[in-house]
């Protein structure tokens, strides 16, 4: 009896621990099967180089790290929405993600622009430096707060190329009734020296250029500038950028899907942002000086600096703007004073640092 009341004793708990066996490995397989899934949408045709490239690399980073627990999809510019309304489509929920760049939300957000790219501004590790350790960042979280979107860095492009011409730019004079593709700031830079600056999207600037429905462009730099052929369209290739010394870009993520997740899933967004931020600027680095060898060595493109005198006074319109915008625009000014102030405490620094052996041969 004693003999068989153990038998009975021990088959019951072995029943038992095989059903809780196979409760638990049900839910492993339920927790597996019911992934999270996310639009991202973007203002870069799909799979365009280094742009484009970016927020499909970071989807596959989430993927990868969440082991398939947060899936992102990503649609390419006029996929799902148009380049400009990647913005409105994230802080609705259409999408629970975008990858674009905060000058294009310049009419919504006036001080939107100082999040991608300044006239005369900080380079893309200045920048980066700024964002993330020198208030940066919380400063863009609070002006995206009132639209429930969350933003983070998603890559630099660098120092970016002056742009295309079909005239030489000799005095500032030139400038005038030049209709030029060009985004934020700069644009309110380039009117006030007499052109006239025009919203356009990558994906129409080559046809635009040379149908003469704009006088010149510009992009990014030699790596994405040769992708869309604009050496075809126009004959000279000035530098320096100083519309956009770097530019940074910007994923977004609307508020209540990003509450949504569960810690870990929130920490993967996170730390798969930073490498894509990291990632686009060293691509960039090597693939613009691969670029813009084949510009010059197979295309015959013409560089040109432009004068000292032009960048000059297009340096004081640009003071000028900023001064008055800060005066008009709270956030504006709130966030230019921590811009201006981090940049000429880092350029102080630079001079002794990394800057220091510039002009020695």
């Amino acid at each position: 009896m004693i003999q068989r009341s153990r038998k009975i004793v021990i088959g019951l708990v072995l029943a038992m621990g095989l059903a809780g066996c196979g409760e638990q490995g049900s839910d492993k397989k339920d927790q597996q099967v019911k992934a999270v899934e996310w639009k991202l949408v973007t203002s870069w045709p799909k799979g365009f180089p280094g742009l484009g490239l970016a927020p499909e690399r970071f989807a596959d980073k989430v993927n990868a790290l969440s082991g398939g627990r947060l899936i992102i999809k990503v649609y390419g510019a006029g996929e799902l929405v148009p380049s400009f309304d990647v913005f409105n489509a994230v802080s609705k929920g259409t999408a629970q993600m975008g990858h674009s760049a905060a000058f294009y939300w310049q009419d919504k957000i006036p001080a939107a622009s100082f999040f991608s790219a300044t006239p005369f501004g900080m380079t893309a590790q200045e920048m980066n430096a700024w964002l993330h350790y020198g208030g940066g960042l919380e400063l863009w979280q609070e002006l995206y707060e009132p639209y429930g979107v969350i933003p983070m860095a998603g890559g630099n492009t660098g120092a970016q190329m002056g742009g295309w011409f079909n005239k030489e730019i000799n005095t500032l004079a030139d400038l005038k009734g030049l209709k030029m593709r060009l985004p934020g700031f700069a644009a309110d830079v380039l009117k006030r020296a007499g052109g006239i600056p025009v919203s356009l999207p990558g994906g129409e600037l080559f046809t635009a250029l040379e149908t003469g429905a704009i006088d010149a462009t510009e992009w990014v730099g030699p790596y994405n500038d040769l992708a869309f052929g604009l050496h075809n369209a126009a004959r000279y290739y000035y530098y320096p950028g100083w519309q956009e010394p770097s530019t940074t870009l910007e994923f977004l993520v609307n508020k209540n899907a990003y509450q949504a997740l569960p810690d870990d899933l929130k920490q993967i967004i996170e730390v798969a942002a930073r490498a894509i931020n990291q990632d686009m600027l060293d691509e960039y680095m090597v693939k613009n000086v691969q670029a813009l060898d084949v510009l010059v060595n197979e295309h015959g493109v013409e560089i040109r600096l432009f004068p000292k005198e032009v960048l000059a006074e297009l340096k004081l319109l640009t003071q000028q703007l900023m001064n008055e915008n800060s005066a008009s625009d709270p956030d504006l000014g709130r966030i230019y004073a921590s811009y201006s102030q981090f940049l000429a405490d880092i350029r102080q620094y630079g001079r002794v640092s990394d800057n220091a052996d510039v002009n020695i041969d």
